[in-house]
């Protein structure tokens, strides 16, 4: 049987010169080295190294044994790194986020994978919660960061920090610095997202909890849309205070005064707990540095 040691012994022989270098570089005795060679010798019936030479010089059929040994050789320590180095553990990673994420912090997370994992490609997706969920369900994202809104034994949950949002509409809709209660907030049009939103899911819950029931609502499934029909003053609407802020200071929108305060939303990363344990400790890293980023995360 051929073995490694057979041909690394065989290629340092020939990079180094003599049976001694070869030796020392291996860590071995030159005798265990002159054993390997013979071995390989014999398996083959030929003579690799023409002994009557100072210098060890490789035999035609040597020098052609030595082609296959580095490819075997390279092979082996490609096959090595794969399986050992945290660089290629995941080979294409699978990231899923809602708009929020995308607009925010999106490229600092991407850059931080791509720093420390520079071999992975990464193949992110924007959807909205509960189709993220279904696609991490059905193995067709690895991870997803949404608003921590689903219970699920099949996941590993990480919870990460929470995001303020808060009533807005334009000065216009609006001009008064009282607070209004939820029962006057309830008699403009309100702009919210649905169920298939983190997001909307949470204040819906919430308001139906208040007994707070809108004279109408205009569902929007994109926060940018969200955003957009609140600047176009077409309702009042609870939006994300951090990517809101150039709006306010623009004076293209208002932080409506309220009685009630909003809950913030928190959100989570989320990874099935059926992937191998190498995949989950990888993931587990990046749902760590998530934690990290404070670009509208609430401290604490």
């Amino acid at each position: 049987m051929i073995t490694f040691k057979q041909l690394e012994a065989i290629y340092w022989i020939a990079d180094l010169g003599s049976f001694a270098a070869a030796a020392a570089k291996l860590n071995t005795t030159q005798s265990a080295v002159s054993k390997r060679v013979q071995e390989l010798e014999q398996h083959f019936n030929v003579e690799l190294f023409d002994r009557s030479k100072r210098t060890a010089r490789l035999t035609e059929k040597g020098a052609e044994i030595l082609i296959h040994a580095k490819s075997l050789l390279e092979e082996r320590d490609h096959f090595i790194e794969r399986v050992s180095s945290s660089q290629v553990l995941i080979r294409h990673f699978r990231l899923g986020v809602t708009e929020l994420t995308a607009m925010t912090w999106l490229p600092r997370l991407v850059g931080m994978i791509r720093s420390e994992y520079p071999r992975v490609s990464i193949e992110p997706d924007v959807e909205l919660s509960a189709t993220l969920f279904d696609r991490l369900m059905n193995d067709t994202v690895d991870l997803i960061i949404i608003p921590d809104v689903f219970n699920d034994s099949r996941c590993i949950t990480v919870p990460l920090k929470a995001v303020e949002n808060a009533w807005m509409a334009v000065p216009d809709l609006y001009e008064s610095d009282e607070p209004l209660s939820l029962a006057d907030l309830s008699r403009f049009t309100m702009l919210v997202q649905g169920n298939r939103s983190g997001t909307g899911l949470v204040y819906g819950r919430w308001l139906s909890t208040h007994g707070v029931s809108p004279s109408k609502t205009v569902n929007c499934e994109s926060l940018v849309a969200q955003i957009g029909f609140t600047v176009s003053g077409l309702g009042v609407s609870y939006l994300p205070v951090p990517v809101t802020a150039q709006l306010i200071r623009e004076g293209r929108l208002k932080r409506i005064p309220m009685t009630t305060r909003l809950p913030h939303v928190r959100y989570a990363v989320l990874f099935r707990a059926d992937r191998s344990s190498d995949f989950k400790n990888t993931v587990a890293r990046f749902a760590e540095e998530c934690c990290n980023f404070e670009t509208f995360f609430l401290p604490g």
